[in-house]
């Protein structure tokens, strides 16, 4: 299998939300660098495909169904990985779902309990299981938390995805802090607006707003989905053995325009 270096050679860990998009860029992403990995998701159908397509390149990689606002399948998700793999190495908590930006006041309590059981029950959840794993390994590991940048955040309003977030990023600066002496790394990845295929869509049907949207962007242009994953990819391997506690922005300097 091919790839920009396998810095995660032999390295095993999971990844939430993984079936499409960001996800599975990174699920690729990782698999391309060596490491073994287990496919997290609620869609079955995408997230054997993202298997799939890592068993043709090459990699090493199984699906888990797995629900990241359900406690219980967030601890069989890390029992999956030690199981195939013998232990856990790295994780991104990649899970979320999307709502519209409207002040959280007018979001009705089904949905908002709904975006925040997985965008931040699940992470915090996800994180107690994974941590607890890698402090019985008592060797260290990495964790990346999907999050927002919290200047980009606000634009929006106040919606369910924003607070969720935004609670992402102080998990992450928390569990960071008091868990640095186990020699787990924790950040968190802050994706700007990345060219998935839903996305795409979205631009097909208003290529007045698309056009609106690059142009605040000081770069020009929208991320790709493995720019979000090589991102990643770093903050987990190695060569980021030096960095934790972090929010790396990867917008294209939207978030200091």
């Amino acid at each position: 299998m091919t790839g920009s270096g396998r810095v995660l050679d032999g390295r095993a860990g999971l990844i939430t939300g993984a079936a499409r998009g960001i996800g599975r860029a990174m699920a690729l992403a990782f698999a391309a660098a060596g490491g073994k990995v287990v496919v997290g998701d609620i869609d079955d159908h995408e997230g054997r495909r993202t298997v799939a397509l890592i068993h043709e390149a090459g990699g090493t990689a199984v699906f888990v169904a797995a629900d990241a606002a359900v406690d219980e399948d967030v601890h069989l998700l890390v029992a999956a990985v030690v199981d195939h793999y013998g232990r856990l190495d790295w994780a991104v908590n990649n899970a979320g779902l999307g709502s519209p930006a409207q002040p959280g006041q007018e979001c009705g309590p089904d949905r908002w309990n709904q975006v925040m059981g997985v965008g931040l029950e699940g992470v915090r959840s996800a994180l107690a299981h994974e941590i607890e794993q890698m402090r019985k390994q008592g060797d260290g590991g990495a964790i990346v938390n999907t999050a927002a940048s919290p200047r980009l955040n606000v634009q929006g309003g106040l919606s369910p995805w924003v607070a969720a977030k935004s609670g992402v990023l102080g998990l992450t600066m928390a569990a960071a802090l008091r868990y640095a002496q186990d020699g787990i790394r924790v950040n968190a990845l802050s994706p700007g607006r990345t060219l998935t295929p839903a996305v795409e869509r979205q631009m097909a049907e208003d290529p007045a707003a698309a056009r609106a949207l690059i142009e605040r962007i000081p770069l020009r242009r929208l991320a790709t989905p493995e720019e979000q994953a090589q991102a990643a990819l770093w903050l987990c391997s190695p060569l980021a053995s030096y960095v934790t506690g972090v929010a790396l922005n990867v917008d294209g300097g939207a978030s200091i325009a």
